[in-house]
């Protein structure tokens, strides 16, 4: 293929801000609601126990993954039919509503019972939404990557995360340093969502502009184009694939969330740093994953796939109990940062690897929706809870380092479904046809 000319260069990388900027609303929404865990608990969950009121706040938090699957199936089947550029558009405008509702609802003490009602509903329709972004971006990004150049591309998915996660940290930041803690408590922690109303008008404009991808307007025009019934069934013949993409995906999806969006409350209540360490701690992250997420998935276009999956689940699986154990036992500033770094790098170089895979391993015909539910499966069952289980088996084993043997167990699962994903004779037994991957 011949090498882009500076039109075309510029054309591609002004696609890749388009689709990836809804979702950066979509992790923009979560990150602000799990940094803001506790001010939230006590807005909508009043109790005269600041665990339980966590809890609560966390809960909901994670009540938001548990529509993912149904997202993933619905949504994407969608999105598999009528178009990747439509149905990234529906997924915004969701994610749109979930954010508007919470941002805009009173607290406890002035609507009672129903404030938290309202809550919950806006993060399952926010959970709706991004059961298939995430698989509505990835695709897109694959199917207009360049060749020899998918691993690169798809990585931008995350990429755009790890800008909201940057963004939310120094909003953090600079709350910390402007409003009073107790006022941070009462009404600062509905600014950032407040600022994501006012990016949404923007993010339509740049979403709105996409085109849809060549690959999909072949498939379109063919004789055969599968409605969104034929897709769920054919979903169904596939749940081999995606039982192995979920387990692809909980390595990444818990870590990912044990990083960013626990990371201030771990830092704040367990380990009793000050609330701008642990912002600027996650910034830190952000920054980190930023840059390990498109230099790892341009690695493992040249490696392969397998190869860098591997390394990093395996290093996931030996380090992360024995990092969290040296923190816990002298809790300092720099020791988060070292370890939170060093747990960045092993996410972001594993993620970087396995969503571009995850895109290859499952057919094309139900690319989306099998992309998608795996994801979506894996997060409502492991990583959405992250922050909720963490905080759990500390309390009950008094144990600050515990969370660690969580992020063993999802190295493992990575582990496995990396050696089952490259058995031939998986796809034989599936019946079905995968894209070959490296």
């Amino acid at each position: 293929m011949a090498p882009l000319s500076s039109t075309e260069r510029k054309h591609q990388i002004w696609s890749v801000v388009r689709v990836s900027s809804g979702n950066f609303l979509e992790m923009y929404d979560f990150f602000v609601f799990g940094y803001y865990a506790s001010a939230i608990g006590k807005a909508f969950f009043p109790s005269g126990s600041d665990f339980a009121q966590l809890m609560l706040a966390f809960m909901t938090f994670g009540a938001g993954f548990l529509m993912r699957p149904l997202g993933g199936i619905f949504l994407g089947a969608y999105i598999d039919s009528y178009g990747r550029r439509n149905g990234l558009m529906l997924t915004l405008a969701l994610m749109a509503v979930g954010t508007i509702s919470i941002a805009l609802v009173p607290g406890y003490a002035t609507l009672g019972a129903l404030a938290p009602v309202i809550v919950a509903i806006g993060r399952l329709i926010q959970g709706f939404s991004a059961g298939a972004e995430l698989g509505g971006v990835s695709v897109y990004l694959a199917e207009i990557a360049t060749s020899g150049h998918k691993g690169f591309y798809v990585s931008w998915q995350s990429g755009s995360q790890q800008v909201a996660v940057i963004f939310v940290a120094l909003l953090g930041v600079l709350l910390s340093t402007i409003v009073p803690p107790e006022s941070m408590f009462e009404w600062g922690w509905r600014i950032p969502f407040l600022i994501g109303c006012l990016i949404i008008p923007l993010l339509f404009i740049l979403r709105g502009s996409l085109k849809e991808t060549k690959q999909f307007e072949k498939r379109r025009d063919a004789a055969n184009h599968p409605k969104p019934r034929e897709i769920l069934l054919q979903l169904g013949r596939n749940w081999p694939i995606v039982i192995i993409g979920m387990l692809l995906v909980t390595m990444t999806t818990v870590s990912f969330y044990f990083i960013t969006a626990y990371t201030p409350t771990f830092g704040r209540e367990v380990l009793k740093l000050s609330n701008i360490d642990a912002l600027v701690v996650t910034l830190c992250v952000g920054i980190s994953n930023l840059f390990w997420l498109p230099v790892m998935g341009a690695v493992s276009d040249r490696v392969g796939r397998r190869p860098v999956l591997l390394v990093f689940t395996i290093l996931m699986f030996v380090t992360a109990y024995p990092a969290l154990s040296w923190l816990v036992t002298s809790p300092s500033f720099a020791r988060l940062l070292a370890v939170e770094l060093w747990l960045s790098f092993i996410y972001g170089s594993y993620n970087g690897a396995m969503i571009v895979a995850l895109t290859e391993i499952v057919p094309f015909h139900v690319r989306t929706a099998g992309f998608s539910v795996a994801y979506s499966l894996a997060t409502a069952l492991f990583g959405g809870f992250t922050p909720a289980i963490s905080t759990y088996l500390i309390h009950m084993t008094d144990n600050r380092a515990v969370a660690g043997l969580w992020l063993m167990f999802a190295a493992a699962c990575g582990l496995l479904a990396t050696l089952l994903a490259w058995r031939k004779t998986t796809a034989a037994e599936a019946g079905v046809s995968v894209e070959p991957v490296r």
